[in-house]
């Protein structure tokens, strides 16, 4: 039995919990994140609950070449359910490693204990048992990802990026935390078990309920992707100056710019995300005012010196932590935020003061929601210029920087992995 494996003979409650997590996130009902807190899961024990979470990530993260062994062995589409019943089982005999005969009997289990997949438990069972004799090859970079997006990955960054990428899909990542202070990070890098990054990050391989780690009752850090806490920092706020971050929630961007002293006004249309972000300010002890309101529409004249842009967008930049991404994209998807982007853009940019500055952001590979944006934002808006980025600020990795000084920080530009990001900073004129 793997560290993994739940505590029942049958674990067909932690199994059921993952094959609704799964069918969640991949019918776009709700990202993995978000289904975590489905009732039945939380009525788990601990160990139960962490197998079925591990079962659904690693079924997201190798779907691909899943999914592709199983059409080698499927005649035709079996119901959609029974699909996902048969990528939990191929997961659990090839990624967890589970036994051969506890993966099998446990997938054909869970197939008879769900009603509508009942009548096809025996098609379950052939096509598991198929594949214990002759193992699928499911080591193949170029499946990991969409077909559709593979290709734009090719065509925007070349083959050998393209291929690095998709190898980082598999691979579970650290944990970064952004700290209150930048003179915790000696004190806390022990306790955590952490190294500093460039920018001041902390990374950790520690696993486990991170409220119990050292500073996190504190509010000594908070967590934060390596990436993601570059654009706040490339404000380069001062004590005392006004900063608005616009589409705040979930709100650690927000957190960076009060602590490096700036007076935060922070506005996302999503009351129940801004409640985490209230909890994390209060948890911290920084401050912000926090409005509930759509960016574009927000009536508020007020300019500031430091505007932060976080915008929506269809986030393939965070597959590491969020696999299910990669699948619920659709190519139409890029086409309709990448309008919705460029409305943002301009309501941002009303925002700055003269000689103010703002930064753009996106955690998307995609270039039309990134380095479109900022040609067709300078050519609407004369008045704003690009304030090129350096190797190093901010955290920077060297091979992010882009040649006009906006970054696109592709996933494997750092040792470890970083979410991917597109980073572009203007300065209004003065």
């Amino acid at each position: 039995m793997s560290q993994t494996e739940p505590n029942d003979v049958q674990g067909l409650p932690a199994r059921a919990a993952a094959l609704d997590l799964l069918t969640a996130a991949l019918s776009r009902r709700a990202g993995l994140e978000e289904g975590l807190g489905h009732p039945a899961l939380k009525a788990l024990e601990p160990r139960d609950r962490a197998f079925a979470r591990a079962l659904a990530m690693a079924t997201l993260r190798w779907l691909g070449p899943i999914d592709v062994a199983l059409q080698s062995r499927l005649q035709k589409p079996p119901p959609e359910r029974v699909v996902n019943i048969l990528r939990l089982g191929v997961a659990q005999l090839f990624v967890l490693k589970t036994p051969a005969h506890a993966a099998v009997g446990a997938t054909v289990d869970l197939a008879a204990a769900d009603k509508g997949s009942r009548p096809l438990k025996g098609l379950v069972n052939a096509v598991l048992r198929g594949f214990t004799r002759e193992p699928p090859n499911l080591d193949q970079p170029e499946l990991m990802a969409p077909t559709w997006l593979y290709a734009r990955w090719q065509s925007a960054f070349g083959p050998e990026a393209a291929r690095a990428m998709a190898g980082l899909i598999a691979a579970e990542p650290a944990t970064d935390l952004s700290l209150r202070s930048a003179d915790d990070a000696e004190a806390l890098a022990g306790p955590l078990e952490a190294e500093a990054l460039p920018g001041g990050t902390l990374r950790t391989e520690r696993k486990g309920e991170i409220t119990a780690w050292e500073g996190f009752v504190e509010g000594r850090w908070w967590v934060q992707d390596a990436a993601a806490a570059i654009p706040a920092r490339l404000l380069e706020v001062r004590e005392g100056e006004t900063a608005l971050d616009l589409c705040a929630a979930p709100g650690g961007k927000t957190l960076q710019l009060g602590a490096a002293g700036a007076r935060v006004t922070a506005v996302d249309r999503s009351a129940p995300r801004l409640k985490r972000l209230s909890e994390n300010l209060a948890r911290t002890g920084l401050a912000a005012d926090v409005v509930t309101a759509d960016a574009v529409e927000w009536n508020d004249r007020r300019r500031f010196d430091a505007v932060l842009l976080d915008a929506p967008c269809s986030a393939t930049g965070t597959f590491r932590r969020n696999p299910d991404v990669l699948w619920a994209a659709k190519p139409a998807d890029i086409v309709q935020l990448s309008a919705l982007q460029s409305r943002l853009l301009d309501a941002a940019a009303r925002r700055v003061k003269e000689g103010g500055r703002l930064v753009y952001c996106v955690c998307s590979l995609e270039p039309e929601e990134g380095e479109a944006q900022v040609a067709d934002f300078l050519a609407r808006a004369p008045e704003f210029s690009l304030a090129p980025i350096a190797p190093g600020d901010g955290g920077a990795p060297e091979p992010s920087v882009r040649p006009d000084g906006t970054l696109r920080l592709l996933p494997h530009h750092r040792p470890g992995g970083q979410d991917g990001f597109f980073v572009a900073r203007f300065r209004r004129a003065g």
